[in-house]
């Protein structure tokens, strides 16, 4: 996975400070792109409020990252998909760019990842945006929904905006979220293993799964839980501005 020069895409922020850079992690869909809401760029945003650089890549097969040939087949993600993002790719990554002790920011999935990394290694803080630490049915069901609409509505126009293989894309992500294999996903008992403080936030109207994930995360260190009202899965999109606060008041007095 990791044999090509090049795999991911990638943007940098550099910041004003030497405080530890804050890693992008993207949704299950997501890509570099898609971290922007409709008025705000909002990594930049980010780094401008805390001073810190960025590092946001898209995972492969997303955005303009190297494609993944038969993503249906021979190489369909298997259930342990996040565990090898957040225990190989990603440490082979931070390596790369040589940093240490990030601040991880993830969406969904990729806040998924995000915590598994930080059960693992060593990091500045986690911030967790709609987490999922078990698979539920509500999420599930979303899921087939957006397999509707892919195949059905508007859904594959406009992801084909964020992503040079849209197929690939979407089909590496749901076909897992489906397949009967991954329902016995549960990241509870990893996420005990983390000791570093974590922001874990969730839109009240989150269609992609209960407020439970973030209330049943338990870890060895600190966590701060906030629930936004008039908000779905994308706290960034859906309240950019709340979430810009909630994350630069987070950070401000960490190292």
């Amino acid at each position: 996975m990791m044999n090509s020069p090049a795999p991911f895409e990638i943007r940098q922020i550099m910041g004003a400070n030497n405080r530890s850079p804050i890693v992008y992690l993207h949704e299950g869909l997501g890509s570099v792109a898609m971290w922007n809401s409709r008025t705000l760029d909002w990594p930049l945003a980010v780094c401008q409020a805390t001073g810190r650089s960025a590092l946001v890549y898209s995972r492969r097969g997303y955005g303009n990252s190297q494609p993944i040939v038969d993503v249906r087949g021979v190489n369909r993600l298997s259930p342990d998909y996040m565990h090898r993002e957040a225990w190989q790719v990603l440490p082979h990554l931070l390596n790369t760019y040589s940093i240490e002790k990030p601040v991880l920011l993830g969406h969904s999935d990729g806040a998924t990842i995000a915590l598994l990394h930080a059960a693992k290694f060593a990091v500045t803080a986690t911030i967790a945006m709609a987490p999922h630490l078990w698979v539920e049915d509500i999420s599930l069901r979303s899921i087939q929904a957006a397999k509707v609409a892919f195949e059905q509505g508007e859904l594959r126009s406009k992801l084909s905006k964020f992503h040079a293989d849209v197929d690939g894309a979407f089909w590496q992500w749901n076909d897992v979220w489906l397949s009967d294999a991954f329902r016995s996903f549960d990241i509870r008992s990893e996420c005990q293993h983390i000791v570093s403080p974590v922001l874990a936030m969730q839109g009240v109207d989150d269609i992609y799964g209960s407020l439970r994930h973030i209330e049943e995360l338990q870890t060895q260190g600190a966590v701060q839980r906030e629930v936004l009202q008039a908000c779905g899965h994308a706290p960034h999109r859906d309240q950019p501005t709340l979430s810009l606060q909630l994350v630069t008041d987070f950070l401000k007095d960490l190292p």
